[in-house]
């Protein structure tokens, strides 16, 4: 039986990436001045509005939240800004160095591609950026593969004229390395029609709406919560990014084919209640590294302002993050 694999990709220009982008320009505005800052910060917009809220504790000062809302969104934004400082109830549990909430956090790496991602999700990607260096508006791309081979794309992407879009999708499958696709590609280009009206015009978007692109695809499990807007004391964001590197050890090291890592927490405790590592058919516990929360943000170096640039095309994948080195 022929095995398919479909995995999709979202623009920078995104109504939920839109938003996961603020959360985390306001979180890397914040450790721009306290490191220490704790950040957990929901974005929600569309149409004309964005609505910011959540919880902040920090030593910063002179954040101006509709000035960054704007530099993102645009600068016709309508800003509600409601946030809060973080419960004391939270805060006594992590002062101590415990985890920020309890959750499960899902590690993968495979060998299929030099990023050690689902090659169905590198060619989705990669479609999408080699759309958006033209088109740096609102789009989403897709590729499904059988046996390995693209068998059908779909791109829709705003301010896009399909007729242009389609030669724009042919010349990328013509020269992308590890596209290889079948004869006769099924190719949906702007499937409902051409579209101007994108991004916050068009649609609202929420911080963390885009778990499984933000992650491995619709293939790998996913345990924990969104990632955009959460300082690393939340362990749905450090221990997931440790998570990953945990995975590419492995992967390195024991010449897997692929790695599945398992971490979970409980809220004010420092040390995972699982930390599983399953590769080459085995099963083991993950040793020689400190998965308290604290040890993660050390090992990972967290605590510096790098947050906005995960929230554009995913946090795995790309050479620059601490994680995947």
């Amino acid at each position: 039986m022929p095995t398919y694999k479909t995995a999709e990709s979202v623009s920078p220009k995104h109504p939920d990436k839109i938003c996961d982008q603020i959360s985390d320009a306001l979180l890397d505005a914040h450790l721009a001045q306290d490191p220490h800052a704790r950040v957990a910060i929901d974005v929600a917009g569309g149409h004309g509005t964005v609505f910011v809220t959540g919880e902040v504790t920090s030593n910063a000062t002179g954040i101006n939240v509709a000035e960054i809302v704007r530099r993102i969104a645009g600068d016709d934004i309508e800003v509600i800004e409601h946030i809060f400082a973080q419960s004391p109830e939270i805060a006594q549990g992590v002062d101590t160095g415990g985890a920020g909430d309890q959750g499960i956090m899902v590690g993968y790496a495979t060998n299929e591609t030099e990023e050690y991602l689902p090659l169905e999700v590198v060619l989705s990607r990669r479609l999408n950026q080699y759309i958006y260096e033209k088109w740096e508006f609102d789009g989403k791309t897709q590729v499904t593969l059988r046996d390995g081979a693209i068998v059908s794309a779909v791109a829709s992407f705003q301010h896009a004229p399909s007729a242009e879009l389609k030669e724009r999708v042919l010349a990328w499958l013509d020269c992308e390395p590890l596209a290889k696709p079948i004869k006769d590609v099924e190719l949906h280009v702007n499937p409902a029609g051409d579209w101007k009206q994108g991004g916050f015009d068009a649609d609202a978007g929420l911080t963390g709406r885009k778990l499984i692109v933000d992650n491995y695809g619709p293939r790998v499990p996913i345990g924990g919560g969104a990632f955009s807007g959460k300082d690393p004391s939340k362990v749905d964001r450090s221990a997931a990014y440790a998570a990953r590197k945990v995975a590419i050890d492995y992967l390195k090291k024991e010449n897997a084919k692929e790695v599945f890592v398992y971490l979970a927490y409980a809220i004010g405790h420092d040390q995972p209640l699982e930390a599983t590592v399953i590769f080459n058919g085995r099963e083991e516990r993950v040793t020689g590294y400190d998965l308290s929360p604290k040890g993660i943000i050390n090992l990972l170096d967290l605590k510096r302002p790098v947050y906005e640039q995960t929230a554009k095309w995913g946090h795995f994948g790309h050479s620059e993050f601490s994680w995947e080195q």
